[in-house]
């Protein structure tokens, strides 16, 4: 099959991208490089620099594709409180743009990646698809206003759409940004480190944490699976861990001594999330493989920035 995937030099894209030219489909993969990294595309990927918004570059992009895999996005919780006007640029506007492409070229099958912050604090748990949306922050608002856009007008314009919402994913590449760092990865690296591990809040708060190679196999299994148009679909790995379970686990793997330091809880309100995967295993056939323990292993190991530090601890 011929794929194009947006956001592609990502920590998401990137693995997606890899896989499908593993398994010999014929990749094209678009993105502006804001947070990405082409070096970690293999080269079997055929990139191209651009924004999601450049529709010459879309409609280029486009040709003989059988599916998109939208995963281009601004991602940053904390940055999107302050800058609203910016993510609503890139996460909605890119999203139209790219739908309005595709329905010029002709492209009938389009898989938007979500997030589970679509559902934000709700006390339903485990969090099935039907639950009320309850967004906290800009960047969860931007996500669930692009789901209702590709539904929306795939359904006007004839393109067969289906929406994952991913939960907490982390896993080898995932960028480590100065600022408001993924959980997992920060606590990773913070642990191999040794001296202070900061948890924001009271460590209760829980997550819903899923290893990459799960959330491919789900996405890869999003783009030929029948019967999904106009569907919302949750990939996580449908365990609840709060922050301190996580670093109770990170400390298990990790011979490290560390000192807890609680800071002043800096999220957007959500305190519990944990994914049903019921329509997940129907529709995609999707049972999560990896636990988190052994995603911390597998992590650590394959992670360059984390490979030696872990081979000295242990």
């Amino acid at each position: 099959m011929n794929f194009l995937i947006t956001g592609a030099a990502g920590f998401l894209g990137s693995a997606l991208a890899n896989q499908l030219a593993l398994e010999c489909h014929h990749v094209r993969g678009l993105d502006d490089l804001s947070t990405g990294d082409p070096q970690a595309l293999v080269p079997d990927v055929h990139f191209t620099r651009g924004d999601v918004s450049d529709r010459p570059k879309l409609w280029t992009l486009l040709q003989d594709v059988d599916c998109v895999y939208h995963l281009a996005a601004r991602v940053a919780v904390p940055e999107s409180i302050i800058y609203p006007r910016d993510y609503n640029a890139v996460n909605v506007g890119g999203t139209v743009a790219l739908m309005e492409a595709m329905r010029d070229v002709g492209v009938r099958r389009v898989v938007f990646i979500s997030s589970g912050a679509v559902y934000g604090d709700n006390q339903e748990q485990p969090l099935k698809e039907s639950a009320r949306p309850n967004p906290s922050s800009p960047y969860a608002v931007s996500k669930l206003a692009a789901e209702y856009y590709v539904r929306t007008i795939g359904g006007l314009w004839g393109i067969e759409t289906v929406s994952l919402r991913v939960f907490n994913a982390y896993g080898p590449g995932q960028h480590l940004p100065p600022s408001h760092p993924p959980v997992v990865m920060n606590m990773l690296r913070q642990t191999l480190r040794g001296g202070t591990v900061v948890i924001h809040g009271d460590g209760m708060q829980t997550r819903d944490y899923v290893f990459v190679d799960d959330v491919v196999r789900a996405m890869i299994a999003a783009a030929t699976a029948p019967h999904l148009d106009n569907l919302v679909i949750n990939v996580g790995f449908g365990v609840e861990t709060s922050v301190k379970e996580l670093l109770a686990v990170v400390l298990s793997i990790i011979n490290s001594k560390v000192e807890i330091v609680y800071n002043t809880r800096t999220e957007a309100g959500v305190s519990r999330m944990r994914a049903d995967l019921t329509l997940a295993a129907e529709k995609l056939g999707y049972i999560p493989r990896i636990p988190l323990a052994e995603g911390l292993r597998l992590t650590l190991e394959r992670d360059a920035r984390f490979r030696d530090l872990y081979k000295n601890k242990r």
